[in-house]
């Protein structure tokens, strides 16, 4: 269950794949902006349970730390996988099903609106030629 993390220069793409999810649950970042992990844990850190807030926490600390490569290759790689892990398995669901959402009332506007302007077309057409 848990990734496998062979260095510590895989900690950064874990802590950034967190931190797009959690905005993808719980907002907290603007259009186009990709905070951080430390700053989602900031925005929106209390809506994670308590048990992961601290795992989120902990990847946070060593996505800080991963920057100096002495100190981070003293980080217990596997303990992050799993929390890594954790917190994937518990922010992903809902994401997926509110993208797949999106797109399908992303689809039905675009539909409606087609449909709006052929319709105004129409009755444009008829009144210019003396039907209405």
């Amino acid at each position: 269950m848990s990734r496998d993390v062979h260095s510590f220069h895989d900690i950064h793409d874990m802590a950034d794949e967190v931190s797009r999810l959690m905005v993808a649950r719980f907002g907290g970042a603007r259009r186009g902006e990709r905070p951080p992990l430390h700053v989602m844990m900031a925005r929106r850190g209390g809506a994670l349970p308590r048990k992961l807030r601290k795992s989120a926490a902990r990847l946070a600390e060593a996505d800080r730390i991963s920057a100096q490569p002495r100190i981070a290759r003293q980080l217990d790689l596997t303990s992050l996988g799993r929390a890594h892990a954790a917190l994937t398995a518990h922010l992903r669901p809902l994401g997926e099903l509110s993208r797949w959402r999106g797109r399908a009332i992303s689809f039905a506007a675009s539909v409606s609106f087609g449909l709006l302007v052929l319709a105004a077309v129409v009755v444009w057409v008829m009144v210019r030629r003396g039907h209405l």
